[in-house]
């Protein structure tokens, strides 16, 4: 035996026989039988482009992503498989129009693999179900808000988006529930025009996220920009004409409202300090006035008051009025050669002033003249507005109505029974004043 051990042919022998024995073996084990599950194995379509390009189709809604199958085969290749080399191959080129339907796949395995004595003996599920649609496309609009915040003293206009619409292409079935596009943007203070560029996501008409499956957008990014507008608070003002004995100390006034907040560029805001809507004459009224005016201001601002017209109160007081019958009426201002004469015979002027000084005017106080510097060489008989005129009291004037006389223009040197014959105006007047009580 021990020449036997020791002998080098003996275990040369020996390995060779185990080395065979081993291989058998192995080999046995190879050609088994072998049965596995993969769990998880991706859905994949196969002539998407084929039905896309040439039938306008496209594939949605698939029941499921995923599928289980057990495979069974010999070990030395079914349990060389996993679930991330096996696909699970569905055939859409052949179909052909808008359908609910449900279609069997088959696995593709890795190249190279001997697929001949592979058997697959389950499948969970068998068939996958899912929806082919027409595609088209709409254009909808962009819509957003800002999330920051805008300081004190300034406002922001609405947001607006570049593009305002974008075109959205997909399966009519994904389309009809899209309703705009929403931007989100900001998140800081401002108080300068705000823009960037960012993002946005598709909305249903209930205000939910839509289904994007197979959607394209002729934009990814939109701009998004918030004007920002500086705010004043200006009072209303009326423009005084003072007269008849009113003036700062006696005359009051109320607009309601009183004031207005407009909104726009800094630089035209800087210089308002009010905004006056109305000038109006004391002399037109006796002692009250009552009138609605518009408020107009810069087209550019924005009216965040919204007021639109304001009412104007004004009250004198302290005063006191008369009237007196004039028939001191005189002309100013006629043209070198002509003459005029004042037909009329007398006015009624009413006076406003403090009692005390209504109770010294008399006959000589009183001038009613006629301006005829605009009508030059024209002839004729004319009604022309009359200036009241009050010599010695500077607190008292005519108010009310314009007053106005009967007027014959004519050339000098011609008889006046002739509209083209005048006669001069006498230097002194020819009417004198007098008192009328009320």
């Amino acid at each position: 035996m021990k020449k036997i051990t020791d002998n080098r042919v003996f275990w040369a022998v020996m390995s060779l026989l185990i080395s065979i024995v081993l291989w058998v073996y192995v080999t046995s084990l190879e050609s088994d039988e072998f049965k596995q599950t993969l769990r998880g194995v991706r859905v994949e379509l196969v002539g998407e482009s084929v039905l896309r390009d040439s039938r306008s189709l496209v594939v949605t809604d698939l029941s499921s992503n995923t599928v289980n199958v057990e495979i069974s085969g010999p070990r030395r290749i079914v349990a060389s498989l996993s679930a991330d080399k096996v696909t699970a191959q569905i055939d859409v080129s052949k179909l052909s129009q808008s359908a609910y339907t449900s279609l069997p796949y088959t696995l593709n395995y890795p190249n190279g693999t001997d697929t001949s004595n592979i058997v697959v003996t389950r499948k969970v599920p068998d068939t996958v179900s899912f929806t082919v649609s027409r595609m088209n496309s709409k254009s909808i609009p962009v819509r957003g808000s800002f999330n920051g915040i805008v300081a004190d003293g300034y406002t922001a206009e609405p947001a607006v988006f570049e593009p305002s619409e974008i075109t959205v292409s997909g399966p009519d079935a994904y389309l009809r529930s899209i309703s705009y596009a929403w931007v989100s943007f900001g998140s800081a203070q401002i108080d300068t025009t705000y823009s960037l560029e960012t993002g946005f996501t598709l909305m249903t008409d209930t205000d939910a996220p839509a289904a994007t499956d197979g959607i394209t957008c002729s934009a990814d990014v939109v701009k998004a920009t918030l004007p920002i507008l500086q705010k004043k608070t200006l009072p209303l003002t009326v423009n005084l004409i003072y007269g008849a004995g009113a003036n700062e100390s006696n005359t009051k006034v109320v607009i309601e409202p009183s004031e207005i907040t407009l909104a726009g560029d800094s630089s035209i805001l800087a210089s308002m300090n009010n905004i006056p809507i109305a000038t109006v004459d004391l002399t037109d009224f006796a002692s009250t006035f009552t009138s609605k005016y518009p408020v107009s201001f810069d087209n550019s601002l924005v009216n965040i008051s919204g007021i639109t017209e304001a009412e104007v109160k004004i009250e004198i007081v302290g005063l006191e009025t008369k009237n007196f019958t004039v028939r001191n009426l005189q002309c100013r201002g006629l043209t070198d050669g002509f003459v005029a004469d004042v037909v009329s015979q007398a006015i009624t002027a009413r006076l406003r002033g403090p009692a005390e000084e209504l109770d010294t005017l008399n006959a000589d106080n009183i001038l009613a003249y006629a301006d005829l510097t605009d009508y030059e060489i024209t002839t004729g008989s004319h009604l022309i507005p009359v200036t009241v005129q009050v010599d010695g009291s500077t607190n008292c004037g005519a108010i009310g109505n314009t007053y106005s006389v009967s007027v014959e223009i004519r050339k000098s040197g011609l008889l006046s029974s002739d509209l083209s014959v005048t006669r001069d105006v006498p230097a002194e007047p020819l009417w004198e004043a007098e008192e009328e009580t009320d």
